[in-house]
């Protein structure tokens, strides 16, 4: 009888960790190093970036806490269950990249590789800033 309570306890668990793992992509998360994050949701590309609402529901964007411009996903694919392939777009729509947003589910963090295309910048203390090609985020 006290295996019945034991089982379902795990058998709830094991259901709470698969639902969170099939939503990798509907998470937002930050980078504290450059103070970037990024809010999406890949899945129902509903999200309407902050100022910007003109744009309409997009996959996410990509922002910085020191720089109003915001860096808009404009198409994303995911690829499997922990990687994506997204298309993004300065707020001004003069520059753009493809870039890999890949899940680690060993420690539950986020790399975005820029691919190809414009190199992402923000502003920092009136200066141009060149983001690494590849930044690591972990959720917020």
């Amino acid at each position: 009888m006290k295996k019945v309570p034991f089982l379902l306890f795990f058998f709830l668990v094991s259901l709470k960790i698969m639902s969170q793992t099939d939503k990798v992509f509907n998470v937002r998360i930050c980078n504290d190093e450059y103070q970037v994050y990024m809010h999406i949701n890949l899945y129902q590309n509903n999200i309407i970036v902050p100022g910007q609402e003109l744009f309409g529901e997009t996959p996410g964007y990509f922002g910085a806490m020191r720089d109003p411009r915001k860096w808009l996903i404009t198409s994303a694919k995911i690829e499997d269950k922990h990687t994506a392939t997204l298309e993004i777009t300065n707020d001004y729509g003069s520059e753009d990249l493809t870039a890999t947003l890949i899940f680690n589910p060993k420690d539950g963090s986020y790399v975005l590789k820029q691919k190809s295309g414009s190199r992402m910048k923000i502003v920092v203390n009136r200066k141009w800033l060149k983001l690494p090609v590849e930044l690591k985020f972990i959720v917020e």
